[in-house]
């Protein structure tokens, strides 16, 4: 079931050359977020072409860009960004205003980036940046504003279901889909929000960009954490802790071999392997198995521990999601067939889902996942339909016996209305 795969901008060029056709957004305001990138570009010209008020405006977080190359482009939030952002609303034809979020983005961004690296766990700041700027701080901004809509350039798709509400689905580009940042929507932000471009791909975003004469149609993807200069986590996180915070402690194995020391769990996340060879030369001396292929399995904040295991032990069959928001609520009361997502660029696996109460939801999965990283986000889906999601917690132990299999007769999610 997906409503949404018939374009509603589709008609839009038609009805902009023929007065006796109404234009779909007459009357109505809408405030699109202009990131200076291609995507909220297209996304301004297509709403004004079908006659929407539109008012532009860029969030002013964390300019950075004294300390990155923006020659080479793939950055977000600098001053260049801002101009581009500035031209592109010139020649569409728009206001264009510049809001200062810095002291919300460096407290609810910045500061939850940072914390959640010391407490040994792996932060997804652009969830974070959805959830508690732009759908909150830009949002209530709008409706201040007096606006109708928001609007954003994110690949998803929005729809009203009868018996459902209001619904997110995954964007017509799967390889673009940006429905795993947007799980915490809620049913009133989505009502009044707009997704331009969750019917089109990239080369069609960017096809038509030229067409509106848009500068920005062959500007770079944003590859990089906006506010992290050269992508170097660990040293971002020096400079925005004291030396008590970043405690030393031991690399270890699960049978407790030491195999070295490290300057601070802040550097280290489920998986890697980069960055171990002192580590791995000290294992093979030892004479341990799997010496070869060790990697980070386990980190401990309270002991300061970084525990290495061998790649096997990266395969998990569970994982408990806390802090859950529902956007269409599934009825988890007995454990349902879902697909889960556990990272952005992961695919939708099967897994069985069940509600703990509290707002955790135990999942199991169909088919083992590896290296499960808690403090990303895990997000549910019924097919294209995003339920929602929540932050992975920590890992389950699931015996053979009870792990879900494809043949297993589970019912598909159903809904409470």
């Amino acid at each position: 079931m997906d409503p949404t795969k018939k374009n509603p901008y589709a008609s839009a060029a038609a009805a902009s050359t023929n007065p006796k056709q109404a234009l779909p957004g007459a009357g109505k305001k809408v405030v699109v977020a202009m990131s200076g990138g291609v995507d909220s570009a297209v996304s301004a010209a297509i709403l004004k072409r079908q006659g929407y008020d539109v008012i532009g405006i860029a969030l002013q977080t964390t300019d950075y860009s004294k300390y990155l190359n923006n020659d080479s482009g793939g950055t977000c939030c600098s001053v260049k960004d801002m101009e581009d952002a500035r031209r592109v609303s010139e020649k569409v034809g728009i206001p264009f205003y510049v809001l200062d979020t810095e002291r919300t983005f460096d407290s609810a961004v910045v500061d939850y980036f940072v914390n959640d690296y010391l407490q040994g766990r792996t932060p997804n700041p652009c969830v974070m940046c959805n959830t508690k700027v732009k759908f909150n701080h830009l949002y209530r901004k709008a409706m201040d504003l007096g606006a109708d809509y928001i609007a954003t350039g994110h690949y998803a798709k929005v729809s009203k279901e009868p018996d459902l509400g209001y619904c997110l689905w995954r964007s017509t580009d799967s390889n673009k889909d940006q429905t795993y940042f947007l799980f915490n929507l809620t049913q009133r932000q989505l009502e009044r929000t707009l997704f331009p471009v969750g019917h089109l791909t990239k080369p069609e975003v960017r096809k038509l960009a030229e067409e509106f004469g848009l500068s920005v149609a062959e500007k770079p993807d944003s590859q990089e954490i906006c506010f992290v200069p050269g992508n170097d986590y660990a040293k971002f996180i020096e400079t925005r802790t004291a030396p008590s915070q970043r405690r030393p402690g031991h690399i270890v194995t699960a049978h407790k071999d030491v195999l070295g020391t490290h300057e601070g769990i802040f550097r280290y996340t489920i998986g890697q392997r980069k960055g171990l060879g002192a580590a791995l030369d000290r294992a093979k001396q030892l004479g341990l198995p799997d010496a070869e292929s060790l990697a980070v399995v386990k980190i401990d904040p309270i002991k300061a521990l970084v525990v290495l295991g061998p790649e096997r032990d990266l395969d998990q069959w569970g994982l408990l999601v806390t802090n859950v928001n529902f956007i269409v609520a599934p009825d988890l009361r007995m454990p349902r067939r879902i697909q889960v997502k556990v990272r952005y660029r992961s695919q939708l696996v099967e897994a069985e889902a069940k509600m703990l109460g509290d707002g955790r939801v135990e999942v199991r999965f169909v088919q083992p996942q590896r290296a499960i990283t808690p403090g990303q986000a895990c997000v549910f889906y019924d097919g294209n339909l995003c339920l929602g999601g929540g932050w992975i917690h920590e890992t389950l132990h699931v015996d053979a016996s009870d792990r879900p299999s494809a043949e297993d007769n589970i019912p598909a999610a159903a809904f409470r209305t």
